[in-house]
Order: structure tokens, then sequence, then C-alpha cells
């Protein structure tokens, strides 16, 4: 069945508005969840993302308690992203740090060496949460692109909301990174990227979506996504709750890739693709 456009699904057949409750769901739209079910299928608060940092930097970090290594990490994480995103982590200094965090220069190079590696232990953190949000999507959803590119977006959108501090800081922070973490950020970026992309390939193929170029696609989306915690203040001011962003993202998307819910007749889709692909080249 193919995808009901949303303006005249607004509207019944006498060109009168139906109302809103009334309107039924398309059936290819899997159900969304809410912020709360993403919380509590993944646990990125401070606390569990510092016990990760410590399971992940064992060689680097001296204290041997892990109570007290977590618990002393935390202050210096969360102090870090608040001076990185009020006077940029370039500008900040240890000392900076170790004022701003309650601790002394001693305590803070039991954690890391050198500033660097404090900077990579965070977009190590970044880069991890990523693949782990969306790296296993639910079952069934590999085989269903429609379904997958719905919860892809969904995830990224949920998990920047809980790490919004980690995600600002590694792309309002990327141009002052040394060469490593210019490019573990960029790493991960082109790993969201290629998930998408991977997505729109498979329902290209199945015949549910019509993209002419599917990376060029990816990247187009991308930047809907970091716009939420990029301008997430803009967003707040006007009221739009993190669900709300999800279905104005999704839907939007999927009304740009032609979404369907069955595939197009084999010729028809064909001759869509022969016409966009003149259309590009005539452009």
């Amino acid at each position: 069945m193919k995808r009901t456009n949303s303006h005249q699904n607004a509207h019944g057949p006498s060109g009168g508005r139906v109302p809103a409750e009334d309107r039924a769901t398309p059936k290819w739209r899997p159900r969304q969840r809410t912020l709360k079910s993403f919380q509590a299928e993944f646990d990125f608060s401070l606390k569990a993302i510092c016990t990760r940092m410590l399971e992940r930097h064992r060689d680097t970090i001296r204290t041997q308690k892990p109570h007290v290594a977590v618990a002393k990490l935390m202050p210096i994480i969360q102090t870090t992203l608040t001076l990185a995103n009020r006077k940029g982590f370039h500008s900040m200094s240890l000392r900076d740090l170790a004022t701003e965090s309650g601790l002394s220069m001693g305590a803070l190079y039991t954690y890391f060496d050198t500033k660097d590696t404090l900077l990579m232990m965070i977009l190590g953190e970044v880069s991890s949460a990523v693949s782990e949000a969306l790296g296993s999507p639910p079952e069934g959803f590999a085989d269903n692109p429609a379904e997958r590119l719905h919860w892809l977006l969904e995830t990224h959108i949920y998990l920047t909301e809980v790490m919004q501090p980690w995600f600002v800081f590694a792309y309002m922070e990327a141009k002052a990174f040394p060469k490593e973490g210019r490019e573990k950020a960029t790493k991960s970026e082109l790993l969201t990227e290629k998930m998408i992309a991977d997505a729109l390939a498979d329902g290209v193929e199945s015949g549910l979506f019509s993209v002419g170029d599917v990376e060029f696609t990816a990247s187009l989306i991308k930047p809907l996504l970091q716009d939420w915690y990029v301008k997430r203040s803009k967003y707040r001011r006007r009221g739009i709750s993190p669900e709300q962003y999800v279905q104005a993202v999704t839907e939007f998307v999927e009304t740009a890739i032609r979404c369907q819910s069955e595939p197009l007749p084999r010729k028809r889709h064909r001759a869509n693709h022969r016409s966009e692909t003149a259309a590009a080249a005539a452009s």
C-alpha cells in the first residue's frame, strides 16, 4: 500500500478537515519510542559513562579503587565539558580545570597525563555511545529499511538528548582538536552517515525509497540530527520536546525519500529513477 500524503490525509472526501485523532496511522510507520523508553534501554548517565571510561583506560588511570576513580572522574568530565562550552577546550588550562572541579593538579594527573589524553578519553566515549546505541537495530529491522531508518533517526536524537554536552563538545571543538582528535570525531560522524546511507540503499534496492544518491542524501539528513543538540536552546524556547522533534524529522525525511509501505511496481520505480537521474544531469 502506498504511503498516504500527510497533507491529503488531513482532509476527508468532501475536503473538510478530519480531526487529528481520527486520522489513521500509516501501517508502515513503527511505533515511536519515547525518551523515557530509550533511557530504559541504554544507560548513558554521567556515572555509567565514567564507569566505562575507567574500564577502557585502566592503563592511564592510576587510582585502584573503582568507586573512588568514578567519583573523581565525574567532576573532571563534567567540569571539562562546562569549561569547553564556556571558553573553549583549547583555551581551558589544566589549572582552570583543577580550580573549577575542586581537585588538585596532582589529582588530575592521576587520571590522565596530558590534556590531549583527556580529550581522546571524552571523544572515545562519544564514538562508543554511537556504536552501542545505533549499531544493533532491533531484530527484524535488518530486513525492513523503512523501520530501520526511522529507528536510526529516532535513536540518534534520543542519544544526543541524553548526552547533549558530549556531542556539543565534539561538534563545536573539532576545529581546535589535534589531528588524532579530528580524525576520531570525523570517523564517528561518518559512521552515522554510513548507517543512514546503508538503510537508504536497502530501501532503494527493495523499491521502498526513491533516492538518487544515497551517500549524499545521508549527508543532508545528518545536519537535521545535529541541529537538535547544537541549537537545543532554540527548540527549548519553542517548547519542542524530543518526541516532537523525532516525529517532525522522521516525517520530513520519509516524505523526501518517498517512503512506501510496499515496493513500487518495478517498471514505475525504474522510470522514476531514470527521470531523477536525467534531472540531476540537467541541473
